[in-house]
């Protein structure tokens, strides 16, 4: 009787898109956290933090307010989302 080598079916994770949202505490109440590849970036957006543009196929970071329906959606490079605790207040956009 011939072996089977073949690997057992592993539950398969998605490959691109953006990671499951996770909550955080904000300056303003619970955020809606999610990180995006660079391969899920599609669109040019500004930073609230050092108000530059993020451009396509740059990892960033998006955030949004618990509560509400992410129409407050804000796209951050990662460097300038971990370093907002370190800004002057009025800063949080």
């Amino acid at each position: 009787m011939p072996r089977k080598n073949r690997r057992q079916s592993e539950a398969r994770r998605p490959t691109s898109g953006a990671q499951d949202p996770s909550l955080i505490d904000g300056p303003d109440g619970p955020v809606r956290v999610r990180r995006i590849p660079g391969a899920g970036a599609e669109k040019t957006y500004r930073c609230p933090g050092c108000d530059l543009e993020i451009q396509p196929g740059t990892p960033h970071v998006v955030a949004w307010a618990d509560d509400g329906d992410g129409g407050d959606r804000r796209h951050w490079h990662t460097g300038c989302w971990n370093a907002r605790s370190r800004r002057r207040p009025g800063r949080w956009r």
